[in-house]
């Protein structure tokens, strides 16, 4: 059986040295930036802490007691100060005289701002009640799976009580909001010797008098729950295991054959992105004999399911005969039937103001054997929902393994993912960025041009894989556009384009890291000079080997991968004003440029029933940043031309028509034009960026 491995036990991170030199709002920084660095504290994004501060009163100068409240949005392992909304606490009590009950508690968000302290832009949370009125300084609300599990148990009190002996209270699911302050306050003033209160189906409030006290009795309830679990959990858990995990190598074979499949079936309104994990925690329950009617209980904490929908996919696939074929033929009824189960589950569930039925397809693919596939809107996304759905595993293992496992009910689940808020939320976000959810291969990626190209297609949205042959300037340029684009963006993969196995695996590794291709920029490249009596065979072979054969396999594998999905795609081959226009001198290289430019407009004959565009871009003396420049060409070039090697870029500007420079940042630019929907119209056509020559003037 895959056991999950065991972790190190949650011990406490608090540094009274560096806690001393800390105001009251810098401590709850401290505990929150702490309690957020450990995934089995919290989820990304999930939780909230507080701390009632006295404060000067920037209007009368008096002393206030201050709600510092984690605020809308944001994460407590990144949280900065500017992160928490303040608010006067007393006239949040003062709201209490406004609450009308129940049917009116959406009402009571809208009241929040007039709460502010100090002007703070930070929007308060709906949760920011669930900690105004418990009575005590600090208050931790967190989502640890070992406690969600207790509370996602048949008999979470009764399991309370007995693993917590009076120490924690306990109260009924209520979905978050005014009235579920009210209880929290109720009980908490009821019952002042409670360290804390277990929510129903959801998760738990601590508190303390202290930033550290509040921190410590957090991890110690957590830890008491764990121990509890793990000593009194039934064996062999999820039923026990049905089939045994394929070996890594095979696990991964299949999620990059299956990824850009499904990406293009589930990406005809939106495009997707994928994430695979494969980890111990999940092969155990993806090849558990429970997988089945547990997946179909669904999520029962809400901070799961608004990231992972209330119900998984479970791919139908038997590792012991492992047929891709017949996976392949079955998925568009098993997604038809996942979307019209989805909309039964709405039109069941909506009320007279709900929105609209949001996309029906899944979000979370469990494949027995083999892992979980997760697809979003981005990667980050994607990812987190991988991470939530781990979450969600490690619940139903603890809830199952003690007594029994219980998801929210629908009609609160859907409550919830329709809310009316939530979806003033959803409309609040930014417009999607011009290639938002599209996955692109740029070959020659530690280059100039290379880099400069994918800088260009992340800052509008796109998830880019770089390869290139020098791993070393590779994973440079990896750390540097991660750093503008975040790192779930920007992935790597060193590869030789000359190789055909090699080729191959880049392409795996683009569907396995984001789930297909839709963009393949052809930028790998050489360049060599030499008069023709001069030009040896080597040389011959190695311009025909990089320029052409290299850019036919990397097309190949593109168009292959972009057939599969049925998205349409676009390839921009990186070509040369050599490609049009010969040169004395560069024979091999001029060749193999115009042999680029022709394979460009075979791809695009074929790739237009598909909708799959084929243009070029072609460069002159783009000297910076190059690394062909840099090395043996700007010599050859410099005797070719009869000039010193340091005038080179003088003499290329100097000669054409603009009497400009080109850049890096320049041809990015074209190459972005290309890949883009604003060139959707356009294809097997070239683009020339060369301050002018009129030699290459096409024809």
């Amino acid at each position: 059986m895959n056991q999950p491995k065991q972790k190190q036990p949650i011990t406490s991170l608090w540094d009274d040295e560096k806690a001393a030199t800390m105001s009251e709002p810098e401590l709850l920084l401290y505990r929150s930036n702490l309690l957020g660095s450990d995934l089995r504290i919290t989820n990304f994004g999930g939780g909230n802490t507080s701390a009632k501060v006295m404060m000067d009163d920037p209007l009368t100068g008096d002393k206030v007691e201050v709600l510092w409240v984690k605020g809308s949005g944001g994460d407590l392992g990144s949280i900065k100060l500017d992160g928490f909304s303040t608010l006067y606490l007393d006239k949040l009590h003062a709201l209490k005289k406004r609450y009308r009950g129940l049917e009116h508690e959406d009402e009571m968000v809208g009241y929040l701002p007039h709460a502010t302290f100090n002007l703070n832009p930070r929007a308060a949370s709906i949760d920011t009640p669930l900690h105004a009125y418990i009575n005590k300084k600090h208050v931790d609300h967190m989502h640890p799976d070992s406690l969600i599990a207790i509370a996602a148990t048949a008999n979470s009190r009764a399991l309370t009580e007995k693993i917590f002996e009076g120490v924690l209270g306990w109260l009924p699911w209520k979905r978050p909001g005014f009235d579920l302050g009210l209880d929290l306050e109720k009980l908490s003033t009821e019952q002042p010797h409670l360290k804390g209160i277990i929510l129903e189906g959801h998760g738990l409030f601590t508190w303390g008098d202290t930033a550290k006290e509040a921190y410590e009795t957090t991890l110690a309830i957590i830890k008491r729950a764990e121990e509890w679990l793990e000593a009194n959990i039934a064996q062999p858990v999820f039923g026990g295991q049905k089939h045994q995990a394929l070996p890594p190598a095979e696990r991964a074979a299949f999620a990059a054959k299956l990824m850009p499949l499904l990406r293009g079936k589930i990406s005809k309104t939106e495009y997707k992105l994928g994430h695979f994990e494969d980890s111990d925690t999940i092969l155990e329950f993806v090849n558990s004999a429970d997988l089945a009617p547990l997946a179909a209980l669904g999520t029962s904490c809400p901070d799961h399911f608004l990231r992972t929908k209330i119900r998984p996919f479970v791919v139908d696939f038997d590792p012991t005969r492992p047929d891709f074929d017949a996976v392949a033929a079955g998925l568009d009824d098993a997604l038809e039937a996942y979307r019209a189960d989805y909309t039964a589950y709405y039109n069941r569930c909506k009320r007279d103001n709900s929105p609209a039925v949001r996309d029906a397809n899944p979000i979370i693919y469990l494949i027995p054997g083999v892992g979980m596939l997760s697809f979003a809107k981005d990667k980050a996304t994607a990812r987190i929902a991988g991470e939530f759905y781990v979450n969600a595993i490690n619940v139903m293992r603890g809830a199952n393994g003690v007594d029994k496992y219980v998801g929210l009910p629908e009609q609160e689940a859907f409550d919830i993912e329709y809310w009316l808020l939530e979806e003033a939320k959803l409309q609040r976000m930014p417009k999607p960025k011009s290639l938002a959810g599209r996955i692109a291969v740029v070959t020659g990626g530690a280059g100039g041009i290379g880099q400069a190209v994918a800088k260009q297609l992340l800052s509008e949205g796109a998830c880019v894989l770089l390869t290139d042959i020098d791993g070393g300037a590779l994973e440079e340029a990896k750390s540097a556009l991660a750093k503008v684009a975040g790192k779930d963006n920007v992935a790597t993969i060193t590869g030789n384009i000359t190789s055909e196995e090699q080729v191959e695996a880049v392409f795996t590794e683009s569907a396995l890291r984001f789930g297909g291709v839709d963009l393949l920029i052809s930028n790998a490249g050489i360049a060599s000079s030499a008069p023709l009596e001069d030009t040896t065979v080597e040389v011959w072979d190695r311009n025909q080997d990089i320029l052409v054969k290299g850019y036919f396999l990397a097309s190949r594998a593109a168009f292959r991968m972009m057939k599969t999905q049925k998205l349409g795609g676009s390839m921009v081959f990186v070509a040369s004003k050599n490609g049009l226009v010969a040169s004395a001198g560069a024979s091999a290289y001029c060749t193999a440029k115009a042999a680029e430019i022709h394979l460009a407009r075979c791809v695009a004959l074929e790739g237009a029933p598909l909708g799959i565009r084929v243009n070029v871009v072609n460069p002159d003396a783009v000297i910076k940043g190059s690394k062909i420049w840099d090395g043996k060409w700007k010599q050859e070039r410099a005797q070719s031309n009869k000039i010193e090697a340091d005038d080179v870029e003088a003499f290329y500007r100097d000669r054409s028509m603009l009497k400009r420079s080109v850049l890096p940042e320049d041809i990015a630019e074209a190459v972005y034009f290309l890949s883009s929907d604003k060139a959707a119209k356009s294809t097997g056509n070239v683009l020339n960026v060369d301050a002018g020559n009129a030699g290459a003037f096409t024809r």
